[in-house]
């Protein structure tokens, strides 16, 4: 455990980030290879003692609100929504029991032919007992994001920090591939997020954090060992705090 900053932690990837690169750039469906390099490096966690909760987000297979609205009801949207998480959770569970680690898909709706129902005690017991939980179907509600279910989750499990492995490699002040001026951060509190409307997470989920003072790492997963150098205290993308 010597030279680790944080000893629990809830990890969120995007569902985008392990899909397959589209024409138009966002991911979907399932990269195998880019799973396996997540899991290899969870793996690594897990061996310098790191207890590890996730969240995948589901935008590889259907977001509700970019997918849905004006063609469907937007609670509707939300519940395809929680399902595509399940599905990605389920995927990676496989590979990272391929890796010789045990993981447990826990979800915030029932769903008992497929992962367990998520409560606060058991996600403590396997965390402890060196498993990989898998929070999946969001909180369970429509209306939320799965970066609100991931610091609800990290709040729950008093997980250290939250980390938020994105396709940016930090928060800007703009968006960096449209504004060459866009200023990158590398810490930040969270009422200045909440302030300039910092586009880092949503709103919810910024606020719950803030609340719960839990302090938040938003780095980008495609950079080299990205999540065990933020686990060990490397200071890469943005930081937020109270």
């Amino acid at each position: 455990m010597d030279g680790l900053k944080y000893k629990r932690i809830l990890l969120k990837v995007s569902g985008e980030a392990l899909g397959e690169k589209t024409a138009s750039g966002d991911g979907f469906g399932l990269d195998f290879a880019k799973i396996n390099e997540v899991c290899t490096a969870i793996k690594e966690c897990v061996n310098m003692g790191v207890q590890v909760g996730l969240v995948i987000g589901g935008g590889n297979f259907w977001r509700g609100v970019k997918n849905g609205t004006g063609k469907m009801q937007r609670s509707h949207a939300d519940a395809m929504g929680m399902m595509a998480t399940v599905m990605n959770a389920i995927a990676v569970a496989d590979v990272l029991e391929q890796h010789g680690l045990d993981a447990r898909v826990l979800t915030a709706v029932e769903m008992h032919k497929f992962a367990e129902y998520f409560t606060r005690d058991t996600a403590n017991r396997y965390l402890n007992e060196g498993k990989v939980v898998i929070f999946a179907a969001g909180t369970g509600n429509p209306y939320f994001s799965t970066d609100t279910g991931a610091v609800l989750r990290g709040v729950e499990i008093e997980a250290d920090a939250v980390l938020m492995a994105k396709n940016v490699d930090a928060i800007y002040s703009a968006d960096p591939k449209k504004d060459p001026n866009a200023i990158r951060y590398t810490d930040l509190t969270y009422a200045k997020v909440l302030e300039d409307g910092l586009k880092a997470t949503d709103v919810t989920a910024m606020a719950l954090a803030m609340d719960n003072n839990m302090p938040m790492v938003c780095f980008g997963l495609s950079e080299e060992n990205s999540i065990i150098r933020v686990v060990r205290g490397e200071k890469i993308g943005t930081t937020v705090t109270n």
